[in-house]
């Protein structure tokens, strides 16, 4: 275990969820502006120029994390891949903070024809497509580079032609990242030190069962009131990605955090089945083309900032422990009871395929 110590600071006493989400929504402030200057530079765009039927196009591309984000850098690389090589005649424009709606308010729009690509985490997509329920299994890939090899792999490639129907067209991956533990309590180092922590969790089931199998008390919650529980004490922790527990200040009323590494998600790539099918078959596979480039890109991004996140937390006065691969294989065990759980839900022959892919990287 490495423990990083605790600098003294006050809390602030207050913080209203408006300014919260004024201040995100806008892109302000002191990350913005450190994003924006130590983010990764863009790799050249590559390809000739595509040429399409004389057309031009428009589409509006939302996502549901800020500017400062991996995510949005992604989608300035998207943009300026698309732009390039289609020489101008298709036109990308982008929203960040879900200004036309959350995950699932754009898959909707995705399936109306209101809106024409999105990229969403696959948490909230289980509903629609239950095979996504497998990248909230708990510690199912060790490390990043081993979930890049299943998802640009066969089985990633298979999961994309599922996810192509009921008005979609799933065109790419690119990461969400790692989620982290965070609690105003004590140090974690192993599952008991979760015993009765109140953990806000999404409202995803295997979520729940994991903080349960760990002897915690999961507690669902819409995140947007999430800054103001932990504030108030109405729950002890809650967990996300280091990016997203530095954007959203939850330092400010969390003093310890553990990388856990717990979960793995995804974002994934859609595109409106009713504009890909306007678009010219050359259009078509340049929006393919750009989306595995923007994943890459993302991905990269991703965890550069992860690293350089996880040190301005601790120079801030956060308490950071990183388990040693013995205390992280306590929490692999006791939660193995979680496979079990959900193998028949899921599919154990996916459960198998991605296990299986795993333990030969």
């Amino acid at each position: 275990m490495k423990t990083v110590p605790t600098q003294s600071r006050a809390l602030p006493l207050c913080r209203s969820v408006a300014s919260l989400l004024t201040a995100a929504a806008l892109g302000l402030g002191s990350l913005t502006a450190q994003a924006a200057t130590e983010m990764p530079p863009f790799p050249d765009v590559t390809g000739d120029v595509v040429q399409g039927d004389g057309s031009d196009y428009s589409l509006k591309f939302n996502i549901g994390l800020t500017q400062s984000s991996a995510q949005y850098r992604g989608l300035e690389y998207f943009k300026q891949i698309v732009e390039q090589r289609s020489d101008g005649h298709i036109n990308v424009q982008m929203f960040h903070s879900a200004q036309l709606g959350d995950d699932l308010q754009s898959v909707s729009a995705l399936q109306a024809g209101t809106l024409e690509m999105t990229s969403p985490s696959t948490s909230p997509m289980v509903s629609m497509f239950p095979q996504f329920a497998v990248f909230d299994l708990p510690f199912l890939f060790p490390e990043p580079e081993v979930a890049d090899e299943v998802l640009d792999g066969e089985i990633g490639q298979r999961m994309l032609e599922e996810a192509s129907t009921q008005g979609l067209v799933a065109i790419g991956w690119s990461e969400n990242g790692y989620r982290q533990l965070t609690n105003s309590n004590r140090p974690v180092t192993q599952p008991s030190d979760l015993e009765g922590l109140k953990i806000r969790t999404m409202q995803n089931p295997i979520h729940l069962d994991i903080w349960r199998t760990l002897g915690a008390n999961p507690t669902p919650m819409s995140f947007a009131e999430l800054f103001t529980a932990l504030e108030q004490h109405v729950v002890d922790g809650q967990e996300n990605p280091w990016i997203t527990i530095q954007s959203s200040k939850f330092n400010e009323v969390q003093q310890y955090a553990t990388e856990t590494n717990h979960v793995y998600t995804p974002f994934i790539t859609l595109v409106s089945e009713r504009f890909w099918n306007r678009l010219p078959e050359s259009y078509q596979q340049l929006l393919r083309e750009a989306a595995t480039q923007m994943g890459e890109y993302e991905r990269h991004v991703s965890r550069s900032l992860n690293d350089q996140i996880k040190a301005d937390l601790a120079s801030e006065g956060m308490e950071v422990t990183e388990l040693t691969p013995e205390q992280v294989q306590v929490f692999q065990e006791t939660l193995e009871p979680v496979y079990d759980n959900w193998r028949d839900k899921i599919g154990g022959e996916l459960i198998d395929s991605i296990r299986n892919a795993v333990q030969t990287e």
